[in-house]
């Protein structure tokens, strides 16, 4: 056993689903050296596992992140399948057909271009649980390895990531009529995959920010409705039959229809169960942020919907343990299992294609069909030492004061025309309050009516620490 550097480790750069912070601040090469190190262990030690497949997205510093992350895992006598500057599908796909013990991809999704991370999956697609993934943290915090010795270091093998998973589709989706889109890649990590992929499917491709832009320079990685102008204006300019925006790694797919409107992750999880799926018996996974109109509109076609904890490893992980034919995240994670486990973005805007090329109707006239209800979401400052305090004595109250509430998640209180939720972030200083109801009048009331009560709770806690 040896010390390896001495740059000092924040805890905070270990989230519940990922390792993430601002480049030469709070990561650095020398301390992916580190994850490398203690990644190679947990796999070789605790999966008794031999290699690990890993990529990373485009931005400026994720080769440097990853070799460095190589490096570490080699010199513990783990074996690396290396994919590249690729993105995220590309790589899932990559190490699912090599059966790697474990996937790493070096990432910050949607976050700006000067930070940066990395998120672990099991090689069948399935996340990397909270809880394992604290176990590396541990190991990285106790600083010390056992180093394989010169004739067992392990070996770095380079993956060809796109032919492999290009055929993949070609070979799951094909189309009677020439569908035209607009592709949105951000200049982000979608670059690599998407617009390549759409054309050798036969689809008239409409490129916005389809240049490698590592800086985001043209659009921020973050598909947020006001980052989405110019590809609305494409959609609409080029009579498009529907537009694609993707975040910076390709884990998330913002669907536009032909009109420009922006669908919701519900909206677009709601058309696809109604229309896209092969069966109408089974599990659909919702979190318990999304919308009830889920429920309301699947459940009459036989589904059972399910509610979970939010996060997309709860997903992927839930999904594979209920054969899950859906699963949909109010912050834009999509699944269909049918093709992969994982949350890659690629997927979703292929399956609404498929869906547009079979209803013979334009995807307006679906969207108009999908309800929404108005929705408000408030952030409410706590300090981070009392924040999940406070959720604890809400659950304890609410479940005393209403019939309907569910703790699986910070605490869910429903009523048969709108619930709320309040949630502590698990990344900084704020509690979460999501409220949607039939009408903007009761949406007021019931926004208003938690509000307070959060907040009193709040100011209980800051007189008793």
């Amino acid at each position: 056993m040896c010390s390896v550097m001495n740059q000092p480790i924040s805890k905070h750069i270990f989230r519940a689903y990922d390792i993430r912070g601002l480049y030469n601040k709070d990561i650095s090469p020398d301390i992916f050296y580190k994850i490398g190190l203690a990644a190679g262990t947990y796999v070789k030690n605790t999966m008794h596992g031999t290699h690990i497949c890993i990529g990373g997205d485009i931005r400026q510093s994720s080769q440097s992140l990853a070799h460095a992350m190589i490096a570490g895992v080699t010199a513990t006598g783990v074996n690396i399948h290396h994919a590249g500057t690729t993105s995220f599908g590309q790589t899932l796909f990559a190490g699912g057909e090599l059966k790697a013990d474990l996937i790493a991809f070096v990432t910050a999704s949607h976050l700006p271009p000067e930070w940066n991370g990395v998120k672990f999956y099991y090689g069948d697609g399935v996340g990397f649980p909270e809880e394992h993934l604290m176990n590396i943290r541990d190991l990285v915090l106790q600083d010390s390895f056992p180093f394989a010795s010169w004739d067992r270091i392990g070996q770095v093998t380079p993956v060809d990531a796109t032919n492999g998973y290009k055929n993949f589709f070609v070979s799951r989706f094909q189309f009677k009529k020439k569908l035209s889109v607009a592709l949105d890649c951000g200049g982000a990590s979608m670059t690599l995959s998407a617009p390549e992929i759409f054309a050798s499917l036969g689809f008239r491709v409409v490129p916005v920010f389809c240049e490698p832009d590592p800086t985001f320079s043209k659009r921020p990685s973050d598909p947020k409705p006001k980052n989405l102008t110019a590809l609305v204006e494409a959609i609409k300019k080029y009579d498009c039959d529907f537009g694609v925006a993707f975040d910076g790694d390709g884990d998330r797919a913002v669907i536009v229809d032909n009109t420009g409107q922006i669908l919701s992750a519900d909206q677009t999880g709601i058309i696809i169960g109604t229309y896209g799926l092969k069966q109408k018996k089974g599990t659909i996974i919702v979190n318990v942020e999304c919308s009830k109109s889920v429920k309301e509109q699947l459940e009459p076609f036989g589904y059972h919907v399910k509610q979970i904890q939010v996060g997309h490893t709860f997903l992927t992980l839930e999904a594979k343990q209920t054969q899950a034919l859906l699963g949909i995240e109010s912050s834009g994670h999509l699944i269909i299992p049918e093709y992969f486990l994982f949350d890659d973005a690629l997927v979703v805007p292929l399956k609404i294609a498929q869906i547009l090329d079979q209803v013979k109707r334009p995807f307006h006239d679906l969207v108009m069909e999908t309800p929404s209800y108005p929705t408000r979401k408030e952030e409410i400052e706590c300090a981070d030492d009392i924040k999940f305090d406070v959720i604890r004595k809400l659950q304890g109250v609410l479940s005393q004061e209403y019939e309907q509430v569910n703790t699986m998640d910070g605490v869910r209180v429903d009523f048969k025309d709108g619930w709320v939720l309040i949630r502590a972030s698990n990344t900084s200083p704020i509690i979460r309050l999501t409220t949607e109801a039939d009408t903007p009048a009761l949406l007021q009331g019931l926004s208003a009516r938690f509000l307070e009560k959060t907040q009193e709770i709040i100011q209980q806690m800051k007189a008793t620490h």
